[in-house]
């Protein structure tokens, strides 16, 4: 199975990358099944209903969220009429929606998508993600109910993402970690099977700081002071991610690549 993933969606510019590249790109690379973060989509914090479905249309199987999953509104009450949106597994009980989903990719094979958020210098504290992570695994084994199995860590620390990554490691065939919007270049496959990757970066405008036009987070930084709200930057995107391959039979990773496409990151031979 050829799965991609692709990072945090920012703003307008990240809606835009999405709609324009990944339609050409299924067909291109033979995708079976694409899951996109969504969460900074709408004005870069959180994603609207209209927005997810966006995403979707433009060939996104699964969209999953993060700590911003609820900032938009509308959100609260598009997420369980649509099951294609993931929020994380830990987030308050009381939260809408789920924090797993079983899929099937356009050949009728099972694929299971989940979520968890760190705690390592996140705002709050969510529940314990590695208990979290292990009841839906261990409910979902790899090879068994699901041919392929997704994890989209999202966390702030990559010490925490990694040792997620050796914890789920043989009993899922990605662990991905989001959130910092930086792209790292660790890909791997983990002893046990599972492909790995620190973070996949964002899908935006990395002409910015973190997605964000740089003026106001620059001018935080200099001075102290703040002026206006963070606003999306708006040239051109990167989309960035990981493309992984994986076998039938076991779900094991059989082969992971980063992805850089348009935008900086490509122009810059990354």
């Amino acid at each position: 199975m050829r799965t991609l993933f692709l990072g945090d969606v920012v703003g307008r510019a990240g809606r835009a990358a999405i709609a324009e590249t990944l339609p050409k790109l299924r067909e291109d690379w033979k995708l079976d099944f694409v899951v996109v973060n969504g969460e900074n989509a709408s004005s870069g914090a959180g994603l609207t209903g209209a927005h997810a479905k966006l995403l979707l249309d433009a060939g996104a199987d699964v969209l999953t969220l993060g700590d911003h999953a609820f900032d938009q509104k509308d959100m609260l009450s598009f997420i369980d009429g649509e099951p294609r949106v993931i929020r994380p597994l830990n987030f308050a009980k009381q939260a809408p929606g789920r924090g797993a989903g079983l899929f099937k990719d356009r050949r009728g094979r099972k694929v299971l998508v989940t979520q968890v958020l760190g705690q390592v210098f996140m705002k709050r504290a969510f529940d314990d993600p590695f208990s979290a992570m292990d009841a839906t695994l261990r409910a979902h084994p790899l090879g068994g109910q699901a041919q392929m199995i997704l994890v989209d860590v999202h966390c702030e620390a990559t010490s925490e993402k990694m040792a997620m990554g050796h914890f789920c490691d043989g009993k899922a065939s990605l662990v991905v970690g989001t959130h910092t919007h930086v792209p790292t270049g660790d890909a791997q496959i983990l002893p046990g099977g599972t492909a790995y990757l620190s973070d996949a970066g964002m899908c935006g405008d990395y002409d910015s700081v973190i997605g964000m036009d740089k003026a106001e987070p620059m001018r935080r930084f200099v001075t102290g002071m703040s002026k206006g709200r963070f606003t999306p930057a708006l040239g051109a995107a990167t989309l960035s991610g990981v493309l992984v391959e994986s076998d039938d039979r076991t779900g094991k990773a059989t082969l992971v690549k980063m992805v850089r496409l348009g935008g900086r990151l490509e122009q810059s031979g990354i």
